[in-house]
């Protein structure tokens, strides 16, 4: 037990004369070194609270002020028109307090004044900034005038350095759009999808909707979006995620792959203690805001990622929330149905990657066996909701129970030590497949499913990530990922045998193993949420598609948008492999806006479905069909930039049938436009997003994306990552239970489809 080691550092003896207590130097100096770190941590916490507060301008800037005003008065001239003379009277009387130094202290108080209306002045005109959006609907490649003075503008004002959070406050709010736009924009996604009779249904109730209730509403909405920082992102994250009573496994979490085709090292201790120390690296730099956002567009890398570590959805019985935590020190590793705490920490810093291989190989070395029931306990998280949130209050609120059950939830986040081997291997065809739905679901008992991601390194040394969503979207957990796995395999590094670098210290205490006593009515409960668990992922059809045919570099040529070329490709691949169009859903970001998280792109348009019939018509020449496909390609495009600024429907009318909910007023148009099926629903992983890989330079350091279950019952969900110039992957997902969908033929289907979309262009050559 690590707690009986670090008694033996504190002995005291009880003598005639007292207790001698004799003190250890070595835990001494830890303890020492732990303060001042804590210390340190507070200090830098301090600093970039202030120069976050006070941003645009800078503490600096303050002392300019101040120096200036008082120039002006030892030159007799008055720049506050009186005001300093008014604030000097206003001071309290007193015999310390000179009249040149009143004089002077008034005018520090006018020049603090003028200063803090200068930084809301410049937040004024920043917001205003970057609440222009016309930059986005200009062609690619080309610049307007107007445009070029408004990124010198947005340059000039966020400063050299602006830190993580600095762009908060300036960033604008999401705006409501009008009901008048919304339900045509709706009324015109779906007219693809109805005969005339029951489009003409559809358009007088939307009409209905739009005389009464609908203005009452929006009203309401309207009062939320002036009130509230983000009129969406609280109620998405409640009704859409915590709410849910149904297992999070498969259906709400989603999974993200290590590269495609390297491996650094086959011994799984020194990937696991690389890959952590990498992610206790990018945590000291997200706590202390030295991430880089994005000038344009900066909301996502700062509010979401904020709940990155040290953070638990915790089961309710109505609705679950969201724990999160700060300055967690330790991890908890589950390994062949045990637990084990691991501290991070050691004198006051990160264990290196050394110690953490060390701590890693002695978990995977214990020849211990599970508890009763500890073994398949992770499966609580995977099944549904309310009895986990029953067992919880019964059985894990007292005890050993409860203190182990801290540790997981308060642990900085979940590591799971997996027996199996994965990953891409290009002589089996179903290897992809098999790695994707270890990651999304495992053996539904070895992945913490409420943890805000559970990190998995198996035994071959190749690694992903379970992440649960409803704390933060995909492009977030990328932006870690891509930080992690540059530092993984361009700085750390391995030795020629395979351990990570740096020296070992054989002192470190062990881990501790967690302790339980689950009874049998709970593990009855175990079990029956782990049969519920491998009912849906025996059920999960999975399929990787790489598609290597041609790539980004190519569909420049054709001066379109890559992810509009793919979403008709899915258009087509779509009606060739059931004969028929559905509701398409695209996410896309709005991280433009405060707190922005996503709207929905519907991809399936009156030109898209013009598109796909003219390619399946024969007597259609290829001039009318590339015709076509420009014109679905540029709706597409502009219908992504709509959502991207605020225009979007579906995130309208989910917040109009919240109103209506919590008015008591029935909307028979909002029950049905929220219970439509999207039957096809697809999303793009975001590639790159810091730039920390030169896969130029280095082509086979490629992430191979990641992905999500499938979303309807008969439909499919695809992920896609456009991967440099020649790889684009699909993440393919269905059930087997469907006689109508089939993972690897839709596969195979979206194959051809984008050839045959290619063949329109005559471009035959690989970029």
């Amino acid at each position: 037990m690590a707690e009986a080691h670090q008694a033996v550092a504190f002995q005291f003896t009880v003598t005639p004369d007292g207790i001698d207590l004799q003190l250890s130097r070595e835990v001494l100096k830890h303890i020492y070194l732990s303060g001042v770190t804590s210390w340190k941590k507070r200090a830098i916490r301090f600093k970039n609270g202030v120069l976050t507060g006070v941003y645009p301008a800078s503490p600096s800037s303050w002392l300019i002020v101040v120096i200036a005003i008082m120039s002006t008065m030892y030159a007799r001239i008055d720049p506050s028109r009186g005001m300093i003379d008014r604030i000097k009277t206003s001071l309290p009387v007193s015999e310390f307090m000179t009249v040149q130094t009143q004089m002077v202290l008034s005018a520090i108080l006018f020049a603090t004044g003028l200063w803090l209306s200068f930084i809301f002045l410049l937040r004024y005109i920043l917001k205003a900034l970057l609440s222009y959006h016309s930059w986005i609907f200009e062609s690619h490649g080309k610049m307007s005038f107007s445009t070029k003075i408004w990124l010198s503008l947005v340059k000039l004002l966020s400063g050299r350095r602006p830190l993580l959070y600095s762009f908060q406050a300036s960033l604008p709010r999401l705006p409501v759009p009008s009901i008048d736009d919304t339900i045509r924009r709706y009324l015109e996604s779906v007219r693809p999808l109805l005969d005339d009779e029951q489009y003409k249904q559809m358009e007088t109730v939307a009409n209905d909707f739009k005389k009464d209730p609908a203005p009452k509403f929006q009203k309401h909405l309207k009062l939320k979006s002036w009130w509230a920082t983000n009129y969406v992102s609280d109620w998405w994250e409640e009704y859409i995620y915590l709410r849910g009573r149904d297992p999070i496994m498969v259906n709400s979490n989603f999974y993200t792959m290590d590269l495609l085709y390297v491996i650094p090292t086959h011994r799984q201790a020194a990937r696991a203690g690389n890959v952590v120390h990498a992610m206790l690296q990018y945590r000291r730099k997200l706590e202390r805001g030295e991430l880089t956002p994005f000038p344009i567009m900066p909301s996502v890398l700062s509010c979401q990622l904020r709940r990155m570590f040290n953070t638990t959805r915790i089961p309710g019985i109505e609705t679950d929330f969201v724990q999160h935590l700060k300055d967690r020190k330790h991890l908890v590793v589950y390994h062949r149905g045990r637990f084990f705490k691991v501290w991070l920490y050691y004198g006051g810093r990160h264990l290196w990657p050394s110690e953490l291989e060390l701590q890693f190989q002695r978990i995977l070395d214990d020849k211990s066996e599970p508890q009763p029931g500890e073994l398949k306990l992770p499966s609580l998280t995977a099944g549904n909701r309310v009895p986990w949130a029953r067992a919880r209050l019964k059985y894990f609120t007292e005890g050993i129970n409860q203190a182990s059950l801290e540790a997981i939830e308060t642990a900085a986040f979940f590591l799971t030590l997996d027996d199996e081997a994965h990953g891409y291997d290009p002589e089996n065809i179903r290897s992809l497949d098999l790695y994707a739905k270890s990651l999304l679901h495992g053996k539904c008992y070895d992945r913490w499913f409420d943890k805000s991601f559970t990190l998995i390194v198996y035994k071959n040394g190749k690694i992903g990530v379970n992440t649960e969503h409803s704390w933060a979207d995909s492009p977030i957990i990328g932006h870690m990922w891509e930080y992690v796995l540059a530092t993984d395999c361009f700085q750390l590094g391995y030795t020629a045998e395979g351990h990570c670098k740096g020296d070992i210290n054989k002192s470190l205490a062990s881990p501790t193993k967690l302790q339980w006593d689950i009874p049998k009515a709970c593990q009855e409960i175990i079990e029956s949420s782990y049969m519920i668990a491998k009912g849906i992922a025996n059920d999960v059809d999975f399929h990787g598609c790489l598609f290597n045919e041609f790539g980004k570099g190519l569909i420049k040529k054709c001066r379109t948008s890559p992810d509009a070329f793919i979403q008709l490709g899915l258009q087509l691949a779509h009606y060739r492999d059931k004969g028929e169009f559905c509701l398409t859903y695209e996410s896309s970001m709005t991280r433009m806006f405060r707190e922005g998280r996503t709207e929905t792109v519907r991809s399936c348009t009156c030109e898209s479905t013009a598109f796909v019939r003219a390619m399946e018509d024969e007597s259609t020449t290829n001039e009318q069909r590339l015709a076509l496909f420009k014109k679905a390609a540029d709706k597409h495009q502009n219908m992504y930039r709509l959502a991207m600024t605020g225009a979007g429907i579906d995130r309208h009318l989910f917040c109009l049938y919240i109103v209506s909910k919590v008015m008591g007023i029935d909307s028979p148009f909002l029950k049905q436009v929220l219970s439509e099926p999207w039957r096809l629903s697809t999303s793009q992983t975001p590639q790159q997003q810091l730039n920390l890989i030169d896969i130029q330079k280095f082509p086979k350091y490629v992430g191979a994306g990641g992905g999500f279950g499938p979303v309807a019952d008969d439909g499919y969900g695809v992920s896609y990552i456009i991967v440099g110039e020649n790889l684009i992957t699909f993440h393919i997902s269905s059930k087997f239970s469907s006689p109508e969908t089939d993972s690897f033929r839709f596969g195979q289907n979206i194959r051809q489809a984008m050839l045959d979309i290619r063949a329109l262009f005559n471009l035959k050559e690989k970029m």
